[in-house]
């Protein structure tokens, strides 16, 4: 399974639905609430700052029901109805649900919505890493005398060694002679973000971010003070 957290916004207009929602996710460490809220409008206008990984949405609301709402957010990856009504349950999977629960549900029953929920995420994670992979470019290097062929999608992060940049994959450590600033401007390097003076990253190699670190590949590089802000909306 993977690691990293799986965000996620609940949407009801039910304030007591909506708390029991939030107390059973709250015994799940892996699952990380970036929003609750009892309007969707407000819930869709939020998604569209900060893109959760999962909904978990009440149907039958006001103004706009969580089908509408799913309906405009189907680029989130996963979606969990949450309804006192049994006879949505077509509709919801015809709007690409994961799961749906009926009201009350029990905290058994929201163990497997969990179980299928990180499954999900860890199937999603590698098919982007195989996507990432079989999309990528090869870069030639120079190693001492002879040109190197190398995967991008293999680096896990480079590092700068005055007019060098260190080129560190799981296997190797290479060096090739332009800085670190220039070579992350090139557009194969596009899938790099940079983290300090000293170190850029490959996007898809990270697998927690903490207030002064990075874990890239069970690499731990530290995150430089004006590198932050870029860290937080990645």
């Amino acid at each position: 399974m993977i690691t990293k957290k799986i965000t996620c916004m609940v949407v009801d207009d039910d304030d007591i639905d909506r708390l029991t929602t939030l107390s059973f996710l709250s015994d799940y460490p892996f699952m990380e609430v970036i929003g609750a809220f009892d309007s969707p409008a407000v819930a869709l206008a939020m998604a569209q700052q900060q893109l959760p990984d999962v909904l978990f949405l009440d149907i039958d609301m006001p103004q706009m029901s969580g089908l509408e709402l799913r309906k405009q957010l189907l680029h989130v990856p996963a979606c969990i109805f949450i309804t006192s009504y049994p006879d949505y349950a077509v509709e919801s999977f015809e709007m690409a649900a994961l799961d749906f629960l009926v009201k009350p549900f029990t905290a058994e029953r929201f163990l497997k919505t969990m179980n299928r929920l990180q499954q999900f995420a860890d199937i999603h994670h590698k098919a982007n890493l195989l996507s990432h992979s079989l999309g990528a470019d090869t870069i030639f290097i120079k190693d001492g005398y002879d040109q190197v062929k190398l995967q991008l999608h293999e680096i896990i992060y480079l590092e700068a060694l005055k007019d060098y940049t260190g080129i560190i994959t799981a296997n190797k450590k290479y060096a090739v002679l332009s800085p670190l600033g220039n070579l992350i401007k090139e557009k194969s390097f596009s899938s790099f973000i940079r983290i300090h003076r000293s170190y850029a990253v490959q996007k898809h190699f990270i697998k927690k971010i903490s207030s002064g670190e990075v874990m890239v590949n069970d690499i731990l590089l530290p995150i430089g003070r004006t590198y932050k802000q870029a860290l937080n909306e990645l």
